[in-house]
């Protein structure tokens, strides 16, 4: 079987978007039955993908989307381009690795999407109005054109079935691929966090990532006398929306000298930071998955995270969570405090988000997409029309 991974998009670094669709590459060529993996990639994202791809695999071929680096551009590759791209590398399915516009009958193979989030109606600050209104007709018409729709997690399943049931009928829950970095211990570490010890949080500065709760809650852990005034807060994570709100209530509580922010790190720096921290802290709103909790946990990272379905989810009870709303402040400081008291713990094993397995069942999803006697014979690149399905709700 012949897959492309669709991936061209706006970061820059190997933030969430990218994460999955390079790990999903992987998941794919650990199944024998499938032949080529095309990831198609923005050119300002070709270096990172590269260096964090399986290269040395023959079946894996890295391509620069012809695109520009606005929103107009690139939605109009994935609506005229993409298809024809498919035709021409004879693809038996087309992964989306996000949710893009999809031209009905343009794809002569299936498509998937992987919907990670329904963040246009659950979070619309993190957009903006009117940007919101367009990412949230865009977000309907590319799940109405595809065939399929791989959920990353229960608790996304959840919301697209509140919001259409009818739609959810073509979605399943395939999580993201999440394993131990093989890497030894003794990795380069980041400039900035060498000779003091910290507190790490990863996220984009958007509104659902609660920075801002963090650093509250941070701020009262120096004032108490727990931690040295030397301990830093290292954010990890593109700018975005939130960035100005941060940086000023940073000033506001005389921590500014304290926050540490970086943006575009490599894989090997992200994973001297979870083995490194004193603990990862996600006091996030809402979540699709939660890919840092898993990364922490793997690494045996103490993880302070709210108790939100998706990180219950990742974690189990393997983290220590607090709960938002009323003391959120006073909450998260105590548990920041309860796991810095606590001994550190073990790696933690987390193989229902293998390479293996969830490569097995992104094979069964795909499978489910094409006729009994072609699977039985092995996929061929045949004409396929999309079925579509009634307008997603507002």
């Amino acid at each position: 079987m012949k897959v492309i991974i669709a991936l061209a998009s706006t970061p820059r670094s190997l933030a969430g978007v990218p994460r999955h669709a390079i790990n999903l590459t992987r998941c794919l060529l650990s199944r024998p039955e499938i032949s080529e993996v095309h990831l198609i990639a923005a050119p300002w994202q070709t270096g990172f993908a590269r260096e964090a791809s399986p290269m040395s695999d023959s079946r894996f071929n890295l391509h620069a989307a012809h695109i520009g680096s606005n929103t107009v551009s690139r939605n109009l590759w994935y609506y005229n381009q993409l298809p024809v791209l498919a035709q021409q590398l004879s693809a038996d399915l087309v992964h989306l690795a996000y949710p893009v516009p999809v031209r009905s009958g343009a794809f002569q193979c299936p498509t998937v999407v992987t919907l990670h989030d329904l963040y246009p109606y659950d979070i619309p600050e993190n957009f903006g109005f009117p940007k919101v209104w367009v990412s949230r007709a865009i977000l309907r018409q590319c799940l109405r054109n595809v065939d399929a729709i791989a959920c990353v997690s229960n608790f996304t399943l959840s919301r697209l079935q509140d919001l259409d049931k009818q739609l959810a009928r073509k979605a399943s829950v395939v999580p993201n691929s999440v394993e131990r970095d093989p890497r030894p211990e003794d990795m380069a570490a980041p400039v900035e966090c060498a000779g003091h010890p910290f507190v790490l949080c990863v996220a984009q500065h958007r509104r659902n990532k609660n920075i801002s709760l963090a650093l509250r809650a941070f701020h009262a852990l120096l004032r108490s006398g727990e931690r040295p005034l030397s301990t830093r807060f290292l954010l990890v994570g593109n700018q975005g929306p939130e960035t100005s709100a941060i940086r000023g209530l940073a000033a506001s509580l005389g921590i500014t000298k304290n926050i540490v922010e970086l943006t575009g790190i490599s894989d090997a720096q992200l994973q001297w930071c979870y083995r490194n921290c004193l603990l990862l802290v996600a006091p996030s709103a809402i979540e699709g998955f939660g890919l840092p909790v898993a990364e922490a946990l793997l690494a045996g990272c103490p993880v302070v995270c709210s108790d939100i379905p998706a990180f219950r989810e990742v974690g189990n009870s393997n983290c220590l969570y607090f709960s938002l709303g009323a003391r959120q402040v006073d909450l998260l400081t105590d548990a920041m405090s309860k796991a810095l008291r606590m001994p550190v713990p073990k790696a933690t094993s987390l193989p229902k988000f293998s390479t293996q397995v969830i490569g097995h069942q992104y094979l069964n999803l795909y499978r489910a997409q094409f006729p009994t006697e072609q699977i039985d014979v092995g996929i061929t690149h045949v004409p396929y029309e999309i079925s579509t399905e009634r307008p997603f709700p507002l």
